[in-house]
């Protein structure tokens, strides 16, 4: 008869064999589940919620969830301009299950921010370009601004004593004003906040005197009152604001900029993922009820390859790093 504690060690090992055996069955079967019906996919926002970034996050992680029969959680992680989000995904395991979803002020952060936690070009692929959003400039309608003109002249008859909001170092608002101030010849202070939502209370509330807003988080306000439009800050007037002049039209001329939400992975994200997810989010966004969605919002899609879309990262990079030296921009 075999002893009782042999009996029992042998037990113990053929126990543990049959669990590691249907463990490694269980991490073998979810290994190989087709990409993406493994678990949620993330994508972070590096921004508050209610920000332009953040709204067409949400429009196309809805849509985008049905289509991939798979759930898709949008996660806010705000602050230094982005850069907190940012640093998130390219640390996050490049199995196609953590994506970004940023502005075009993550071309500004590697010349504003001299200790980046991550490459902005080794670390994360493009996925592609969402779409473009209009700033507008908006100003509290007790400020007494009666245009961009006026707004100017009061500006320039007292230098150094007018405020201007942003929704971060380096964001896309930030870059706005900067290059709106720059082509107005004005001095005025910088006052950086966390997101867009605090930014459009305190110009609201006349605590700052204008904001280069996306339009999408301002159109609300502007309709019922509570936001006066000076100008919106592209080379072309938006649509859901007709009736409100370019900032060029407003006479100052090469004051425009591009504000763009865009989807990135981490570097080493299957290239088979990558082009599958811009494949899907091309298909979605040319749908009827989507592009409608985006127009209401004043967004237009941009929509291009993933090495496309690198390519156009590098170039404004290159060119934003030219306008934060010019306008010697600076993280305060």
């Amino acid at each position: 008869m075999r002893p009782l504690q042999s009996t029992s060690k042998h037990l113990l090992r053929t126990i543990t064999l049959f669990l590691v055996f249907i463990f490694s069955g269980i991490s073998a079967a979810y290994s190989q589940t087709p990409w993406p019906k493994a678990q949620t996919i993330k994508f972070i926002v590096p921004f508050t919620p209610g920000s332009g970034t953040d709204v067409i996050a949400r429009v196309l992680a809805n849509r985008l969830a049905e289509k991939l029969e798979t759930s898709i959680f949008v996660e806010n992680k705000p602050g230094a301009g982005g850069t907190i989000g940012a640093a998130i995904v390219a640390k996050a395991e490049p199995n196609g299950y953590t994506f970004l979803i940023t502005s075009s002020g993550h071309t500004v952060n590697p010349s504003l921010y001299t200790n980046l936690p991550y490459d902005t070009l080794k670390d994360f692929s493009g996925v592609t370009s969402l779409v473009e959003l209009p700033n507008v400039m908006v100003t509290s309608p007790d400020a007494g601004y009666s245009s961009v003109k006026d707004l100017v002249a009061k500006v320039q008859a007292a230098p150094g004593t007018k405020n201007y909001a942003s929704a971060g170092n380096g964001s896309a608002t930030h870059m706005n004003a900067e290059k709106f101030k720059m082509a107005a010849k004005i001095n005025a202070n910088h006052i950086p906040y966390k997101g867009t939502p605090d930014a459009i209370t305190d110009t609201i509330a006349g605590r700052v005197d204008w904001f280069f807003s996306p339009v999408v988080s301002a159109l609300p306000l502007i309709k019922d009152g509570k936001l006066q439009a000076l100008a919106v800050g592209t080379d072309k007037r938006s649509p859901v604001l007709p009736n409100v002049p370019t900032t060029a039209e407003a006479g100052v001329p090469n004051s425009s900029y591009t504000f763009w939400v865009g989807l990135f992975a981490p570097s080493k994200t299957p290239r088979k993922i990558i082009d599958q997810m811009n494949q899907n989010i091309i298909t979605i966004m040319k749908e009827p009820q989507i592009v409608a969605q985006l127009n209401k919002l004043g967004a237009e899609p941009i929509l291009m390859s993933p090495l496309k879309f690198d390519q156009m990262v590098k170039v404004e990079m290159d060119a934003n790093a030219i306008l934060v030296k010019e306008s010697k921009m600076s993280v305060n």
